[in-house]
């Protein structure tokens, strides 16, 4: 695949880009030079390859969900510039 130059001033309007012409001319050799990449990786046989959606193998690192005792209400309230004896206590949002 060939891109011209119309292609890559149309791609850097889209993503917002002002390009002088020297920029122009350069994105496009560059941007010529990603997409020949692409091909070439379009020519491997991946028959019998199973797609996937990262290049590694991700697992959940997260540790077990184990019921514990909370910490006491005075200690998590302590430091709160306003509070009760139930929570927190903040500006009202929607008025009264």
């Amino acid at each position: 695949m060939s891109l011209t130059s119309d292609d890559v001033e149309k791609v850097a309007l889209l993503a917002r880009l002002m390009l002088s012409p020297d920029e122009l001319e350069s994105m496009t050799a560059e941007m010529q030079q990603i997409v020949g990449y692409v091909d070439q990786l379009a020519e491997v046989d991946t028959t019998g390859i199973e797609p996937m959606a990262h290049a590694v193998e991700l697992r959940n690192v997260t540790k077990d969900d184990n019921v514990a005792p909370s910490l006491p209400r005075g200690e998590a309230l302590a430091n709160a510039p306003k509070h009760n004896e139930e929570g927190y206590l903040v500006p009202a949002v929607l008025g009264d």
